[in-house]
């Protein structure tokens, strides 16, 4: 039952100070549309935020990707990783410092990240399998996915807690929960947040309907990833944004994305393989 008239933009308002993600977001796209920029212009951008930077230089030296030679500079990570995919990893990574004030005794917000880090690393070997472009742009959406989550837990934190006993005393997935409690659950405000800060329309929609991929009407195949890879975190047991349980899995959903079922005990080894050097390059800790 609906406890309250909210929208998912009513638990958005005042939730994060604005100020970092979008206006790091929209100087990198500002400086990336103009005809004269360079990579130089791009990293200078980045490197005005030590810890971005130190961050990106960590996860690009790390061994998921497997240079052959230090990177030392923005710049030269932007020559070898690619302009748009560096921006992509910059936007989403920038958000790990956020949600500091989430109670406690609701979430921790190290387990959050593991997670979402976890999703972000089986979305990109999703697609890498798949032979995407950018397979970048996919780890961004699977680390945002759930960032609805600790808004609601911080804005609405006593129907937050209510949501996450029922889930579970009773084994039903949190977010179906939270369907009942709110109106919505924490994808839709995930989706308001990253609409309201103008990021791009996949990460919006992968956020939406990660839970129902099938409904996602412009990005289906991102949405699809994320829902997949999602599945694969939570049964890996890589964190947790507060689910219980592993959400449900639709075989519709996994057999558009033609990928062979053979594949995924090396999907699965390969996220695990990665997951303790991302967490260390994106977290700045040992898991």
């Amino acid at each position: 039952m609906i406890t309250a008239p909210r929208r998912p933009e009513d638990l958005i308002r005042g939730a994060i100070e604005v100020g970092t993600v979008q206006t790091l977001h929209q100087r990198l796209i500002l400086v990336m549309d103009h005809p004269l920029s360079s990579a130089a212009d791009v990293g200078k951008v980045i490197s005005e935020d030590p810890g971005l930077t130190a961050r990106l230089l960590r996860l690009v030296n790390s061994p998921i990707y497997g240079f052959p030679s230090r990177i030392d500079t923005v710049s030269q990570a932007i020559s070898i990783v690619g302009m748009t995919q560096l921006r992509d990893l910059a936007i989403g990574t920038a958000f790990i410092r956020l949600f500091a004030n989430v109670p406690g005794d609701l979430a921790d917000m190290d387990s959050f990240w593991r997670h979402s880090i976890a999703c972000g690393l089986a979305a990109r070997q999703l697609a890498a399998h798949r032979r995407e472009a950018n397979v970048e742009r996919f780890f961004v959406a699977g680390l945002l996915h759930d960032i609805g989550r600790p808004i609601m837990f911080t804005k609405a934190a006593s129907d937050a807690a209510r949501a996450l006993r029922a889930s579970r005393q009773t084994g039903r997935p949190l977010f179906e929960v939270e369907q009942e409690v709110f109106g919505f659950h924490h994808g839709a405000v995930g989706a308001a947040l990253l609409e309201r800060w103008r990021l791009p329309g996949m990460l919006i929609d992968a956020a939406a309907w990660h839970h129902a991929p099938r409904l996602a009407g412009r990005f289906p195949l991102e949405a699809a990833v994320v829902h997949s890879a999602d599945v694969f975190a939570n049964g890996l047991g890589l964190g947790s944004s507060g689910e219980a349980n592993v959400p449900p899995f639709d075989p519709e959903t996994w057999n558009s994305l033609d990928i062979p079922s053979s594949a995924v005990p090396g999907l699965l080894r390969q996220t695990e393989m990665q997951f303790d050097h991302a967490v260390t390059a994106i977290m700045g800790q040992e898991t």
